[in-house]
């Protein structure tokens, strides 16, 4: 049965993704489409949210919030665990409860980063750090409710025009600095949150399963922080001194995995879409910021 004229329920709508799902909003008429944040839905009170999504008769949720400050997260771990792995454990009791459709974020930080290919979605999971197992332990309750027709959507190194992220990061300090360091031994690939939320709203309908499916996205390709910023600062047309840093050598205070590309064929397959390659979707996005500027 179509999607057609269906209720959507879009979780953290200040973030990244649920800003750009916002942006969307307009060529979606066909859905009546509701954008909570924290202040206006506690996902984390079963009871609050279980009479929200009675009330409102919702019947698909993409759940975009999160706790995604990866450092902080080693030393805020209640809140981590309420935000990454118990609100989802309410949406996906109440989206079995009541036949939703339930979309769920996760991210590539549920690898080691130790395997030198491309990861699959059937890849062991090892994560390095608090927030990664958070989005883990998320995954695995998810999982073992198995509401029907859902999943959840492993990404990387998201970036938007909203919100703070690398590339917002990289052309402030650009104004405050003479020079930066960036890691040059980390590899993953960049995700616009434009591309992911427009995958999101174009996969919709056709998402249908006995249970819940996992799907890596990101752009196509794969670099490293070092070059990522490379390449951004030769799109905005400018010089600036960038110089490579071992992760070692950077010192922070947490772990990281290595190496985590995502292989993104299952999800291609299964929907038959194209993805852009990450310098294609990165220079749109630095064509809409100067824009924005003018």
């Amino acid at each position: 049965m179509s999607d057609r004229f269906k209720s959507i329920l879009v979780t953290g709508a200040e973030g990244q993704l649920g800003s750009e799902i916002k942006d969307l909003e307009r060529y979606y008429s066909n859905y009546k489409i509701l954008f909570v944040g924290k202040s206006k839905l506690d996902i984390t009170c079963h009871r609050k949210l279980d009479k929200f999504l009675k009330s409102q008769k919702i019947d698909i949720i993409i759940n975009c919030a999160a706790y995604t400050n990866v450092v902080k997260a080693e030393t805020e771990v209640d809140v981590v665990e309420a935000v990454n792995v118990l609100a989802v454990e309410n949406l996906a009791k109440l989206a079995k409860k009541y036949s939703i459709k339930l979309i769920h974020i996760s991210t590539n930080d549920v690898f080691d980063g130790q395997k030198t290919n491309p990861y699959n979605e059937v890849d062991d999971t090892n994560p390095v750090n608090v927030y990664g197992q958070s989005k883990l332990d998320g995954e695995k309750l998810m999982v073992s409710v198995n509401p029907k027709n859902s999943v959840i959507i492993r990404t990387s190194w998201v970036y938007s025009k909203h919100g703070n992220n690398f590339v917002k990061s990289m052309i402030r300090l650009a104004s405050e600095k003479k020079a930066i360091r960036v890691v040059n031994d980390q590899f993953g690939t960049p995700t616009s949150a434009v591309d992911l939320a427009s995958l999101i709203m174009k996969i919709l309908p056709d998402i249908f399963s006995p249970g819940v499916e996992i799907y890596h996205y990101s752009n196509e390709g794969s670099t490293s922080w070092f070059e990522f910023s490379k390449e951004i600062f030769l799109q905005l047309g400018f010089k600036y001194s960038v110089q490579p840093v071992s992760t070692s050598d950077y010192g922070e205070a947490v772990e990281r995995p290595t190496t985590t590309v995502l292989n993104k064929r299952k999800i291609k397959e299964s929907f038959e879409i194209n993805i852009p390659y990450w310098k294609v979707s990165l220079r749109t996005f630095i064509k809409e910021l100067e824009q924005t500027k003018r």
